[in-house]
């Protein structure tokens, strides 16, 4: 199928952020084959989406989100004291991913989808955990991705808080199930937006028998890891306590840093640790609301990372919003990172999809060869807009709100803000229904 957005002004997301006016963009299947003047006016094209008075910028990248905290939102339920980190998982995050079964997985994703797509996000990369419902889960949550149209990929956090090291092969076994799975649709020449990683859920609920299969699971798979690491000084302490050492040496040690290796919030990282991971070429993902959220801190060292990405941690897949607010509480520590280097590590979450995938296709950028995910705004700049200044205007002005289409794959997900094929209402209907249930569920489980 051959799609033309036509006559439209782009603006690349990463430096020098180039704009180009009254263009058109020709997209044959899932790939960019001309940006130019008039350049679909010698195409026959299936599609025409008019551009005029609108902005195509690349799709946006939530590079850390839990698609199972979906259902959470205003979430109904006593619960005890929260004044530190671990009472904070025991009392609410770890009670609700207990409460999830197979039904609560699906609307999660779905809705969480939707959400993202409605911003103007066209990848989510998802870390999942549903203890009552582990082996299949994975599927479950890249089905509701690919019914929507979202790409992105999922893994489930191993972790040993419920069951010890049963849990932890549990773990393990459904990473390696669902990458299989994977593997075996692309050879069968089947679409797939959804890809695999090895996930863990943090070095302090993950033995060493565990971090050895989580190795072998990378490799075997050929995927890259996902983990939470010192997103409270806990995770340090009880690194040192029970292992005598930093959390990167055991992570070294255990073979599991690499350049397709995802590292998350990293607050209480050391210096040296910040070195190993730039070293290894690691990807670093920041989730400033939900550090926030949690009352852990700040990331201070968010200079000194060389492959930084933007994350959510679960706090919906808007990442204009979550741009401005971590850019907000940046300027308010006094540290010096600018729009351009915000709007420059959003974009870096293209490097981590192309990861993901690892099959030669590029991401992120509105130039013949790369994947048409494109995003297209209906945003009146009432300021020139330049490439010298287009950061300000994506920080300070651009939202969510302004998101009028969106292409994943060069399919049409949502047009004029409307999903084609979708019954939004119903699906909204139903994960209300869903939520309630889990609520119920999740107040009768004891931290």
């Amino acid at each position: 199928m051959t799609t033309c957005i036509r006559n439209v002004r782009t603006m690349q997301t990463e430096p020098p952020f180039e704009i180009m006016e009254g263009v058109d963009v020709v997209i044959e299947d899932d790939r960019i084959t001309a940006v130019g003047r008039d350049a679909g006016s010698r195409i026959s094209c299936d599609k025409v989406i008019e551009g005029r008075n609108r902005i195509l910028i690349p799709g946006n990248v939530c590079s850390h989100h839990h698609y199972y905290s979906g259902l959470a939102r205003g979430m109904l339920i006593s619960a005890g004291p929260q004044t530190d980190f671990i009472q904070i998982l025991k009392e609410w995050w770890w009670r609700l991913d207990r409460g999830l079964d197979e039904e609560a997985c699906y609307y999660s994703s779905l809705i969480c989808s939707l959400d993202a797509i409605a911003a103007g996000t066209t990848s989510c990369i998802d870390h999942h955990a549903s203890p009552n419902y582990i082996k299949g889960s994975l599927s479950t949550i890249a089905r509701g991705m690919e019914e929507v149209g979202i790409r992105g990929a999922t893994c489930y956090e191993v972790t040993d808080r419920n069951g010890g090291m049963r849990e932890v092969e549990e773990g393990v076994e459904e990473n390696i199930r669902f990458a299989e799975e994977v593997d075996a649709r692309k050879r069968s020449g089947e679409r797939v937006l959804c890809e695999a990683m090895i996930g863990g859920h943090a070095p302090f609920t993950i033995p060493d028998a565990g971090l050895d299969l989580m190795r072998d699971a990378v490799r075997s798979t050929g995927r890259g890891m996902h983990l939470h690491c010192a997103e409270d000084k806990y995770d340090v302490i009880h690194s040192h306590h029970i292992y005598g050492k930093d959390i990167m040496k055991r992570l070294e040690e255990h073979e599991l840093l690499s350049d397709r290796t995802l590292i998350v919030h990293g607050l209480y990282l050391n210096d040296d640790e910040i070195r190993t991971i730039n070293q290894y070429k690691c990807f670093f993902a920041h989730n400033g609301r939900s550090n926030m959220n949690n009352g852990v801190g700040y990331l201070r060292r968010i200079t000194d990372v060389d492959k930084l990405v933007i994350g959510t941690d679960g706090c919906g897949g808007n990442m204009f919003e979550e741009l401005k607010i971590s850019f907000f509480k940046h300027k308010d520590e006094h540290l010096p990172f600018w729009p351009a280097d915000y709007v420059t590590a959003l974009n870096r979450g293209n490097r981590l999809v192309e990861s993901c995938f690892g099959d030669g296709r590029r991401f992120g950028r509105i130039e013949k060869g790369y994947v048409a995910d494109l995003v297209l705004l209906n945003y009146h700049n009432p300021t020139p807009l330049k490439k010298e200044n287009a950061a300000g205007h994506f920080v300070w002005g651009m939202a969510s709100g302004n998101v009028d289409t969106v292409l994943v794959d060069g399919r049409v997900v949502m047009e004029e803000r409307e999903f084609p094929g979708i019954d939004v209402d119903r699906i909204y209907s139903e994960a209300a229904r869903v939520a309630q249930r889990v609520w119920n569920t999740v107040d009768r489980i004891r931290p």
